[in-house]
């Protein structure tokens, strides 16, 4: 098949690139700054000559949206809106223009659109979308407005030949550095990888290699459309969540962290401490419903199956 990942040079779309390539489809990547072969350049905004490689081709996977790994300034979360809601609208554009338009347009999300709490797991059918939870800084809600907006700027493409996801997607734990595993095992190996304020908010998380599975279940799968949750069935709270990755390390001990200290923590990491902080307790009801089986279920044997391939090196990138 023919697959085209706007926005495929980051961590997922590196993820799925390499794996969509091994399984022998063609896979084409629009970015700002090409620099492979089969990567076009585009701008996430306007239409252009990289909209011929979406006419004729199977499958969009859209991914394309500003990274997260950053400070949530006013301007940094409005270049996160902007960056996912304009490429997610011109990639419709495209979609509506082409001759023969892809039969399926994955779209990027984001599990961050459920609410932070303790009490109960977020499924798509009876989750409670955020923004309006007590006692949480305000520009939470702002980040749940932004997975709203670029979910309805699919929904609003006009694309009648083309089936539509929105993969509301949890962390994707990977051995490649620079994400969010790379992050946290660092972490730990520092002895740093104990409870953030208390540690009861929860973890969700899915093995790069289930991410994979899963859009692949998806493609293959012709009756699902709209929002599903890509997150393994288990979420756990970050205390355990951190016990689990420390023991598969070998690292005994991790300090913890009160709510004052994770802010100099995100602030030397160049990111934001929601990301710490917020009880993302989401659970992937669309996918069991439909028969999908996951590898890795359970995080202490995904932290046990990363930190193998993160030790064996070079094995992970095959």
């Amino acid at each position: 098949m023919k697959i085209v990942i706007p926005g495929g040079t980051g961590q997922v779309g590196t993820i799925l690139t390499r794996a969509l390539t091994a399984a022998g489809h063609d896979i084409v990547v629009l970015t700002r700054r090409p620099v492979r072969d089969r990567e076009i350049r585009w701008d996430g905004e306007t239409l252009g000559s990289w909209a011929e490689e979406i006419d004729g081709s199977d499958i969009v996977i859209n991914l394309a949206g500003r990274s997260v790994s950053c400070r949530y300034t006013p301007a940094n979360l409005q270049a996160m809106m902007d960056s996912r809601v304009h490429s997610t609208e011109v990639v419709g554009q495209a979609i509506t223009a082409a001759a023969r338009p892809p039969r399926l347009w994955l779209q990027m999300s984001t599990a961050t659109v459920y609410a932070h709490r303790f009490d109960a797991p977020n499924d798509e059918a009876t989750g409670v979308l955020g923004g309006t939870e007590p006692g949480v800084p305000g520009y939470w809600a702002y980040s749940v407005e932004i997975a709203k907006a670029w979910e309805r700027a699919q929904e609003r493409a006009e694309t009648p030949r083309t089936r539509k996801v929105a993969m509301r997607s949890a962390m994707v734990m990977s051995p490649d550095r620079g994400g969010v595993f790379d992050v946290l095992l660092r972490l730990a190996r520092l002895g740093l990888g104990g409870p953030v304020a208390g540690g009861a908010q929860y973890v969700s998380w899915i093995h790069d290699r289930d991410f994979v599975r899963a859009v692949e279940f998806l493609a293959d799968r012709d009756d699902l459309v709209g929002p599903v949750n890509l997150a393994a069935p288990a979420p756990l709270t970050q205390r355990a969540f951190m016990r689990a990755l420390r023991a598969a390390w070998g690292v005994p001990v991790g300090l913890p962290a009160t709510k004052w200290m994770a802010e100099i923590g995100a602030f030397a990491l160049r990111s934001d401490t929601e990301l710490l902080l917020k009880s993302r307790r989401v659970v992937p009801g669309r996918l069991l419903e439909a028969g999908f089986a996951f590898d890795h279920d359970r995080w202490p044997g995904a932290a046990e199956d990363l930190v193998r391939r993160r030790r064996g090196g070079p094995e992970y990138t095959r």
